[in-house]
């Protein structure tokens, strides 16, 4: 339903006025310019966006929705270290809780548990509105063209891939991002990717039959208001992680896990061992031969041991070979 919104104005934070320096030809006052996204990024030498926002392939997305948040979590230590070998598996072990870099977040509301979620970062933080300071930038920003200034000005930015990670400070009355008609607009323009909302919507009714992941803290009627966009595109906090724009976002039903891009190739390989070691495990299991630590983590057996290492070293070689 069309509802005219009471947002407060874009706004730079006091943080961002004085550690970021504006765009020069925009003058936004709110985002990172290129020079500093890519400064702040530069672990990551791959593709970008325009605006330098880092662009991790579309084949990485598609084979992170294979992922489940315990894979990502197991792997982690070894992508960080850019080692090889799962973080399970043959001599592999559990790892007993992933590595201190661990991006992962959870106790959320999910709006479909069964469907999972990847996609590239797009991020957006709210702040408290403060009116001597709406006022500033707007003025600011009205001499640089841009007339509507509302949480619309971020959703346009939304491109094919992205998932929209919103901080909206685990509001929920006033701090609902979207309703209906612009989560259905999010779902088109991403091409059905997801939304992260440290925060809330409304209009569950409607947007519970649109088919596209969304990880939220609550739902409440009221439209969006008493905040300030105060930054597009720059780092922000989700539930106890910090969000670079340009991370590989993954979901499922457990939680989401914010991969800084250079880590996702080294995590997604790692991954497939892991697959390949479980699938091999449960046909052990079916066999009824074996006891749980004869086969699990590591086989105990040296006949066992190579016959798992022949049989990962096959399967990786037919995964691999239909990329």
């Amino acid at each position: 339903m069309i509802r005219k919104y009471g947002i407060s104005t874009l706004a730079a934070t006091a943080f961002f006025a004085s550690a970021l320096a504006p765009a020069p030809a925009q003058a936004q006052l709110w985002t990172w310019t290129k020079d500093q996204m890519v400064e702040y990024t530069k672990a990551w030498t791959g593709d970008r966006f325009p605006d330098g926002r880092p662009k991790v392939p579309d084949s990485f997305i598609a084979r992170a929705r294979d992922l489940s948040q315990e894979e990502v979590t197991i792997n982690w230590a070894a992508g960080a270290a850019g080692g090889a070998g799962g973080g399970r598996g043959a001599g592999g072990g559990r790892g007993g809780g992933g590595s201190p870099y661990s991006q992962y977040v959870g106790e959320w509301q999910v709006l479909h548990p069964g469907k999972k979620m990847a996609g590239r970062a797009l991020t957006v933080q709210f702040m408290p509105a403060r009116p001597d300071l709406d006022a500033v930038v707007t003025a600011k920003a009205r001499e640089k063209g841009v007339q509507t200034m509302n949480n619309q000005y971020a959703i346009d930015m939304v491109q094919p891939g992205d998932v929209l990670v919103v901080d909206l400070m685990g509001r929920k009355e006033g701090g609902t991002i979207v309703g209906d008609n612009l989560f259905y607009y999010i779902m088109k323009a991403s091409h059905s990717t997801g939304l992260v909302i440290e925060g809330a919507f409304r209009d569950l009714e409607g947007i519970a039959e649109m088919d596209m992941p969304c990880y939220y803290r609550g739902v409440h009627p009221s439209a969006i208001g008493g905040v300030t966009l105060a930054g597009v595109n720059v780092p922000i906090k989700i539930g106890n992680v910090t969000v670079m724009p340009g991370d590989l976002v993954v979901g499922d039903r457990e939680g989401v896990s914010f991969i800084p891009p250079q880590l996702a190739e080294q995590i997604l390989d790692t991954a497939d061992t892991t697959h390949v070691h479980d699938e091999w495990t449960r046909k052990k299991f079916d066999e009824g031969k074996y006891k749980s630590s004869e086969i699990y983590g590591s086989p105990r057996d040296p006949a066992l041991l190579k016959e798992y290492q022949e049989y990962l070293k096959k399967r990786l070689e037919e995964i691999r070979s239909k990329r």
